[in-house]
Parts: structure tokens; sequence; C-alpha cells
């Protein structure tokens, strides 16, 4: 893709895509990410081996989700439009969030994924979307585990005890801790409110007790 020509002329693939994708966050001065990628990876492949679920899918699904910080946080508008994405104006508002949508496309452009399930949980590892299939919520969740930030996240006790009881519970732990702070939020985006009142909606539905 010409597109990822710029960002890629010093950077060679080789048969492993652990090592490639953390070589090309090195070339880009992403070095944090790269261990955030490889941890994320780490736990999304212990979340599917637990709840049934592909775990090469998981694998490299984690190893990709934040392949985007290699375009600096304000081209990345830019960048999306020349390559298609569909802007939002709450992403236009606030660009890190467009970053799950970049990462498709360099997962399908760049690494040539072509599994839409793999796509799919990468375009929304950040914000999770209504109708979330099982790869959707294993790297939505093993993310959140794996905080890129310094500090232990504030939600991650409960997060760990809800999946006891299933990845939906987890996801919702860390949905409602942003949708309680909403008003604080630079935006909501509307992915992620969906996503929450579906979750909140099948939540709040009584289990039938089996035949």
């Amino acid at each position: 893709m010409t597109l990822l020509a710029a960002w890629t002329k010093e950077w060679e693939r080789t048969d492993s895509l652990a090592r490639d994708i953390c070589s090309l966050f090195r070339l880009h001065g992403c070095t944090e990410t790269a261990r955030h990628s490889v941890l994320v990876a780490q736990e999304a492949e212990r979340l599917a081996i637990r709840f049934g679920v592909d775990r090469q899918a998981a694998v490299t699904a984690g190893l990709l989700h934040d392949s985007s910080a290699i375009f600096p946080n304000s081209q990345r508008i830019e960048v999306a439009r020349l390559a298609g994405v569909d802007v939002l104006p709450e992403e236009e508002q606030f660009p890190m969030i467009v970053h799950q949508k970049l990462s498709v496309v360099i997962a399908r452009e760049l690494f040539a994924v072509s599994d839409a399930d793999i796509l799919s949980a990468i375009g929304c590892h950040t914000t999770l979307k209504a109708g979330a299939k099982p790869l959707d919520l294993v790297l939505f969740v093993a993310d959140k585990i794996k905080w890129d930030q310094p500090v232990t996240p504030p939600y991650l006790q409960p997060l760990l005890a809800a999946l006891d009881e299933s990845l939906e519970c987890a996801a919702l732990v860390y949905l409602a801790y942003l949708w309680e702070r909403r008003d604080k939020l630079r935006v909501v985006h509307p992915w992620l409110r969906d996503a929450y009142l579906e979750l909140s909606e099948r939540a709040a539905k009584p289990k039938m007790p089996p035949d």
C-alpha cells in the first residue's frame, strides 16, 4: 500500500509476526507499545484458551491491535482519511480513538490479515461495539487487563472477578467504569455507548433455569 510505504522504508518482514511488529514499533520509537502488545497477546491467548476461542487468532489480534501507534496522534485523522477510513465526529475530536480503525488497515495491508474476526477485534479493541463476537471480547478484555499505564487500573479486580461469570460481564465492568465517568471524558464514542447499553440490558435480564 503506497500510504504505508513511507512508514516502512527501513523495515523488513520475516517469518515471525511477533518479531516483525516489535521491530516496526522500535523503528518508530514505540518501545512501550511493543511491550504492551506482547503482553496483550499473551493475555488474549490465556483468555482464548479459557473461553474456547481460537488462540492463534487471539495472539494475532493482540500483537497487531495497536499497530497504528507508528502514526503520530496529530496525523492520525489525515492518515485515516487517506486510507479510506470512515472517521466519526467523536474520533475527529479525539484522534487517539481512531487508532483502532487504523490498526485494521495495517493488519490487512501490511501483515496480510484477512480473517474477518481478527480484523473486527482489532477494530473495536478500545471501545468495543454492539453485537461483539467472542474474539472481540477476548481482545477488549485482554487490553484492559494489560493496561498501558504505569499504575494499576482501578477497575482491574472487579473485572478479573467478573471473568468467573463471562467475558461479557468482564467487558461490562470496564464499560460501566467509563460510563459512570462519561461527563469527564473527552468524548463518548457511539460504539462504546452502544456496547454498554447492550451488555447492561443483557445483564439485567433474569437468567432462565436449565430444563
